[in-house]
């Protein structure tokens, strides 16, 4: 396996296209935390127009990620992916709803300390 890095030309249409094709893969930690923090699968497959890039992270471990923001049916949440080029997927890493005292009162930016 080669450690070459390959970033998609446009991380947010590769990132919307994976989903709407199902070429998502589920970590076992975003299983894990899915019920806990009250987010379903079908949430973040259903709100994938209303997706946005707010993070990118393109030197991350192992694959490029980038922090999504969005929102289903009033409930905003953020979910983070990981691009897998090569392969033509992507990895629902984590989700979460954002906390209001860390992001800005749009959930876009992070506060800062």
């Amino acid at each position: 396996m080669t450690s070459e890095r390959i970033l998609p030309d446009n991380p947010l249409a590769f990132i919307v296209r994976c989903v709407l094709e199902r070429r998502i893969l589920w970590t076992y930690h975003v299983n894990m935390r899915l019920k806990d923090r009250c987010i379903s699968r079908q949430m973040i497959l259903e709100s994938v127009a209303g997706y946005e890039i707010i993070e990118a992270n393109p030197e991350d471990k192992y694959l490029p990620s980038y922090l999504v923001r969005s929102e289903h049916r009033a409930i905003v949440f953020h979910v983070l992916f990981a691009v897998d080029v090569r392969d033509d997927n992507v990895r629902a890493v984590t989700a979460y709803r954002p906390a209001p005292g860390e992001w800005n009162g749009d959930f876009r930016r992070r506060r800062m300390p």
